[in-house]
């Protein structure tokens, strides 16, 4: 490999790396309030790993958070700064980032086939809940008072199950097109 390759190589990683942070900005813009706001965040996150693969997935998730705690209105409800991540919903946004590592680390055992990408996303997405889950309680009872988990649970999960399962699929479809016109290195 030639450095003028390598060159073109390390320049498209940092543009897709962007673009997929833009994706996800866009995504959590289109939203619904509630507790833990309906967004199509989880959307944005399963594309980027899906699309991208796990290394490049997760930096992508890493610059939109750190976008977002900047000050960058990237979260729902075009919302940004480090308040947001120490916010009830918070945790889920860190455990989009908690959920890619773990994706990117069962891409490199299952590889990169639809079946596999499936169950890495579904995966993730628990990754994601618990640790979002286990942080809203924290802070809620922090700012609020004791809540129990079936409660919790009941605010920020079971409602969002079946979206999320369809957002997995809208992903995998999406994701089998694009890699097939996008001229990413696999």
């Amino acid at each position: 490999m030639t450095t003028t390759t390598m060159s073109r190589g390390k320049t498209y990683d940092m543009v897709y790396i962007a673009v997929f942070a833009v994706v996800m900005a866009i995504c959590s813009w289109i939203s619904i309030p509630a507790t833990v706001p309906f967004t199509l965040q989880t959307f944005g996150v399963f594309l980027a790993v899906g699309v991208l693969g796990g290394k490049r997935g997760t930096l992508s998730i890493l610059v939109y958070i750190l976008l977002g705690a900047v000050g960058v209105p990237v979260f729902a409800g075009f919302s940004g700064g480090i308040g947001s991540l120490f916010g009830n919903a918070g945790g889920y946004i860190i455990g989009f980032l908690v959920g890619a590592l773990v994706m990117w680390g069962m891409e490199k055992v299952m590889g990169r086939k639809t079946w596999a990408l499936a169950v890495q996303m579904v995966v993730g997405l628990i990754v994601c809940y618990a640790f979002g889950t286990v942080w809203f309680m924290i802070m809620y009872t922090r700012s609020a008072g004791p809540v129990g988990l079936v409660t919790v649970l009941g605010w920020c999960v079971f409602p969002f199950i079946i979206p999320d399962l369809i957002k997995i699929a809208v992903a995998l479809g999406l994701t089998k097109s694009l890699r097939k016109v996008l001229p990413i290195m696999q």
